[in-house]
């Protein structure tokens, strides 16, 4: 069973609830030193619009937007 709505809710100007603010989504370039919550310390190898390519010595992963747990250092 789904249970998100099919399209973002909109809000009245006037409502006493606030909308909830905007996601920004963090941009990274090649060479960038960052973290990640499960694997660690590691550097960027290929950034793009939807993913990036994170070396982290041992192993490269592929992180897809909207980088929840990609933090640039």
């Amino acid at each position: 069973m789904n249970t998100k709505p099919a399209r973002p809710r909109r809000y009245h100007p006037g409502s006493p609830f606030q909308a909830p603010p905007e996601q920004t989504v963090e941009e990274f370039a090649v060479n960038d030193r960052v973290t990640h919550d499960k694997h660690g310390l590691g550097r960027v190898v290929a950034a793009g619009e939807e993913a990036v390519i994170v070396d982290f010595g041992s192993h490269q992963v592929r992180v897809p937007t909207p980088f929840n747990k990609l933090t640039k250092l």
